[in-house]
């Protein structure tokens, strides 16, 4: 069926079609699910582990579970996929991670949470989301790509067995797939004792099933094809920059998974926000101050970018291959956040006082 399908529209229709598909169903289940990486960060830094943490660490344990497993099977081949196969950056993924962290606390979500968040109405998102956009896209082309090259130069890591977590583990996929089902059980029992809505935590299990599914699509349409295709997952920053930038410069996009992929995500967190009536304006307001939001969005826009992924690029579909510089990348993420807000927070106190 899907070889019928790609010799009647080609494969860029089909890849682009497969990136709605997926992005509706991220965009559904992290809308209903409340999956936010900077929520949970905040948990663990004040110390009161509850339902957004259980939802990261639910989402992302169905994540590896899910692509560990399609590995397994024989139904997915990541080894040639950027984050394994081409040169990785440790100092970028360190750096990158860092400033991603910073970034995400100031303005309040990380790219994915932006766009979710931009399909229920809150115009703080949509601003800071286009901030965030033309940043990255200044640092991957633009005039701050001096500077990204120069910090991604200071540490690299090989492609191949250097860059395969599992490798250096010593580690095959079916005991991933199999160390991970314990992990889902643990964040599942979690969840119980955290007193999480039965449709949260089974929604939260749709955000890793979404990213499983994105390598398995892209996967099974490079198999099919005649041409090269990357196989990839669900990212934000780059196909975000792309998106936009084939709005502005050009009369066609280009016709690749993550064009299908935004877009897809915002409507499925739209129509969630409808189904569920939770979708309404938001706007900048005085607890909120927009420069912390720009702030944000320019550290997170050059950090992604750096760190070679968002907290859903690198955090979710590069750490559910175990991409070495996805692990580091998500790790820094954490650190930076968690720092972050307890400066804030203790600044909010010292006002108080």
């Amino acid at each position: 069926m899907l070889e019928q399908l790609i010799e009647t529209y080609g494969e860029g229709p089909v890849l682009v079609a497969f990136g709605g598909l997926v992005g509706a169903l991220f965009g559904a289940m992290a809308q209903h699910s409340r999956f936010c990486l900077r929520a949970a960060t905040i948990e663990l830094a004040d110390g009161q582990l509850g339902n957004r943490m259980a939802v990261w660490l639910v989402a992302f344990s169905a994540a590896v579970v899910c692509v560990q497993s399609a590995i397994w099977a024989g139904w997915l081949d990541v080894s040639e996929s950027r984050q394994l196969a081409s040169l990785g950056s440790m100092s970028g993924a360190i750096i990158g991670g860092l400033m991603f962290g910073v970034g995400m606390i100031l303005a309040r979500g990380c790219a994915s949470r932006l766009l979710v968040l931009s399909a229920t109405g809150n115009l703080r998102a949509i601003v800071t989301g286009l901030v965030l956009t033309l940043v990255a896209q200044s640092a991957l082309r633009g005039a701050l790509s001096p500077a990204r090259e120069t910090l991604a130069s200071l540490w690299s890591v090989q492609g191949g067995a250097a860059r395969d977590l599992l490798a250096q583990l010593g580690l095959s996929s079916g005991a991933a797939a199999l160390i991970s089902v314990g992990v889902l059980c643990g964040a599942l029992a979690f969840a119980y004792h955290s007193h999480s809505k039965f449709t949260h935590i089974a929604a939260a299990a749709g955000v890793g099933l979404a990213v499983a599914l994105g390598w398995i699509a892209t996967y099974a349409v490079a198999m099919n094809s005649f041409e090269v295709i990357a196989i990839s997952s669900i990212t934000f920053t780059g196909p975000s920059t792309d998106t936009l930038m084939g709005l502005v410069n050009s009369t066609q996009l280009p016709l690749v998974f993550g064009v299908g992929l935004v877009p897809g995500v915002f409507f499925g967190a739209g129509g969630m926000a409808l189904a569920t009536k939770e979708a309404k304006i938001q706007r900048f307001e005085a607890d909120t101050p927009m420069e912390y939001y720009l702030i944000g969005a320019a550290l997170m826009g050059f950090g992604s970018m750096l760190a070679g992924g968002c907290a859903v690029g690198a955090g979710m579909s590069g750490g559910a291959i175990f991409a070495l510089t996805a692990w580091v990348a998500v790790g820094a993420m954490w650190i930076g956040a968690m720092i972050t807000h307890t400066i804030m927070r203790q600044e909010v106190q010292l006002q108080k006082a």
